[in-house]
């Protein structure tokens, strides 16, 4: 294999990659990701001691240890588009020489799990709750421009969900790591949730500008696959991103939700931090 080139794989004067801004020793064996830069404030907090620290954009880094345990935890900014930046350049620093710039002959698995906040599709589905996404639907177009392997219960899932919403295109859906939803989600609701392009229209809300599909909201809380019994339980803007490249790098990822909001209610959490902190102190516990 060709080395990578210097305009594929960026690299600054100090040798760590070109957004993060780290170097390969900064990363442990498993890595907390955030979304909020400053939630990875939250959850160093409970480290026993930081020994590194980045400010690079919106990709915030702590790495400390907890209770022993060497732990990473970078913040993503918003978007499958930030997902993508993030997972090939962590990817790169622990699978690729970056001196020799070719890929590593033993290939390194990392474990990630992404620590977010998310709104409920079902009105059973209560604010403060705790869901693991043991399935991710992608509404953004990130792997058009990649081949997704997907077995046929994922594309068979994307077509009736395109089917039945009228939507101009068939989402991607990706499975979690089964090793994560045993490790972390043994209490947690299990779920299956929408990524969205956007926050407002992407997700069914409108202020000034008309949106295209109004029923959307309607459509994704009453949309049920019967022969499978699949429902879409809640949605956010990264997860399908994280799983869709976790699974082309071959990695082990799970993402976790903060419960802040119930759309179908029309009900957001009075202490959305008191939930987040809980799920932070959960994952911590179970690395």
């Amino acid at each position: 294999m060709p080395k990578i080139s210097e305009t594929d794989l960026i690299l600054n004067d100090d040798g760590s990659v070109y957004h993060l801004n780290l170097l390969p020793k900064h990363i442990s064996d498993t890595v907390i990701t955030v979304g909020d830069p400053t939630r990875v404030y939250r959850v160093s907090q409970y480290f026993d001691d930081i020994e590194f620290e980045m400010n690079q954009r919106e990709f915030i880094t702590h790495v400390g240890t907890y209770k022993g345990k060497r732990i990473t935890v970078i913040s993503t900014g918003i978007g499958t588009d930030n997902i993508e930046i993030f997972f090939s350049e962590l990817d790169a620093l622990v699978n690729i020489d970056l001196k020799s710039r070719e890929p590593k002959s033993r290939r390194k698995k990392l474990k990630i799990v992404r620590i977010g906040t998310s709104g409920a599709l079902q009105e059973d589905i209560p604010l403060g709750s705790h869901l693991a996404s043991e399935y991710a639907v992608g509404f953004d177009n990130l792997m058009s421009f990649y081949d997704l392997p997907q077995d046929d219960f994922e594309r068979e899932m994307g077509l009736d969900i395109q089917a039945k919403t009228n939507i101009p295109f068939t989402p991607y859906v990706v499975k979690a790591s089964d090793v994560l939803l045993e490790q972390f989600a043994s209490d947690m609701v299990r779920g299956n949730t929408v990524t969205t392009p956007g926050f407002y229209a992407p997700q069914g809300r409108t202020m000034r500008i008309p949106i295209r599909f109004p029923r959307l909201l309607e459509d994704l809380n009453y949309y049920h696959n019967k022969s499978s019994d699949f429902w879409l339980t809640n949605f956010e803007m990264e997860t399908a991103g994280y799983y869709a490249m976790a699974r082309l790098l071959g990695h082990e990822v799970l993402s976790v939700n903060a419960i802040i909001a119930n759309r179908i209610k029309g009900k957001f959490s009075k202490q959305p931090q008191k939930v987040i902190d809980a799920l932070i102190k959960k994952v911590l516990e179970r690395i």
